[in-house]
Parts: C-alpha cells; structure tokens; sequence
C-alpha cells in the first residue's frame, strides 16, 4: 500500500488485507500512536447509545481501517481521535498538535471529519462528500460501519429507521468514492438492520 492512505490493490482492483506484511508491520511500529491513544483515553466517559463508550469507537474506527489495508500515519492518528474535538468542546487542541511532526496534518483531518456547530447533520456529510480530501472519506466511511455495527445493539426503532435512511441518502455516496468494499459491508449492515425493522412490524 502507498504511504496515501490508499488501500492495498490486487489485479482486480482494491481488496482487504490478509495477514499484515513485514514492511508494513515496519511501519505500524514506527507510527508512535501510544500518545494518540492517550488523548483519545479523554473519550472513556463518554457512553453510547448502545453501550461501551466513545474511546472503544475510536479503537474500532482504526481497525476497520487497518482490516481494509490503510496503513496511513496520518490516517490511522486520526482515526484514533476523530471524535475528540467534537465531543469534548473545551479542549485544548495543543494536546494534539503538540504531539509530533505529524500533528498538524492529523488535526486537520479531524476537523474536516468534525461537524461544526453551524452544521445541520446533511449539511455535514454533503461537506464531506463534496468538499473531504480523500482520507476525510475514507475516515467517515470507517466510522459509518462502526457506527452500524454498533446499530445492531439498539432496539430503539425509530432511531434505527432514522440512522439506516442518514446512511443510505448521504453515506453510501461517501463510502462509494472512498472505497467500494467499505459500501459493500456498510450495505450489507444496512439491510441487516431494514431486515430488523421489518421482523418488528411483523410481530
């Protein structure tokens, strides 16, 4: 995989990865990513709709990324962060860009995956569609599928209707530029859950 946060490729186009290769555990190794991990630790006390809490979903944010091969420095940093900004509204941001020469970039790239104030939730992912660099939405789509797998854990239905139908209108668009495979699963998880809807109204 390039060092641009593409995924890695195959004859027939991009694939998710099989065991990590040497080169690439090189790399995992060199990122430093323990003092990301730290910063996103501010997230533990913040719960979520269907349990756990918001630093779990950062964790799992990056692995789904590193499932589909991003090996990004800059990437994989914000993964581990991306909610930090928008769910703990006083924070000092030095505590990120103070981190190392990557910090910059790695800030930026949360902020362009963070909903500003003035933003109605469309608003922000239609931003995102048209507006994110490549790596913006390869992030949102990676949060998208955590976000729905955890979606299989809710009971609420008019939540589950409200999130499946956010995620059809303006994820799928976001998810098919960044990497078809991840529209494919984010698909998929999607009608698990209309499947769902569907048994509930039967009963």
């Amino acid at each position: 995989m390039s060092s641009k946060g593409k995924p890695l490729e195959s004859r027939t186009g991009p694939k998710r990865a099989g065991s990590m290769a040497q080169d690439q555990m090189i790399r995992l190794k060199e990122m430093h990513l323990a003092p990301y991990i730290q910063v996103a630790t501010l997230l533990i006390g913040k719960r979520r709709r269907s349990g756990g809490n918001m630093f779990r979903h950062q964790i799992d944010s990056m692995a789904i990324l590193m499932d589909y091969g991003y090996i990004d420095s800059v990437l994989l940093k914000a993964s581990v962060i991306h909610d930090v900004v928008e769910d703990i509204p006083d924070l000092d941001r030095s505590i990120i860009l103070d981190i190392d020469e990557e910090s910059a970039a790695v800030y930026k790239l949360v902020l362009e995956v963070t909903r500003r104030p003035v933003e109605t939730k469309p608003e922000f992912l239609e931003r995102i569609l048209h507006y994110g660099s490549p790596s913006a939405m390869v992030l949102k789509a990676a949060d998208r599928i955590s976000n729905m797998i955890s979606l299989g854990y809710t009971t609420d239905v008019e939540f589950i209707q409200r999130y499946v139908n956010e995620t059809e209108r303006y994820v799928y668009p976001i998810a098919e530029k960044a990497n078809p495979l991840m529209l494919a699963e984010m698909t998929e998880l999607v009608a698990t859950r209309r499947a769902f809807l569907v048994s509930c109204f039967e009963i």
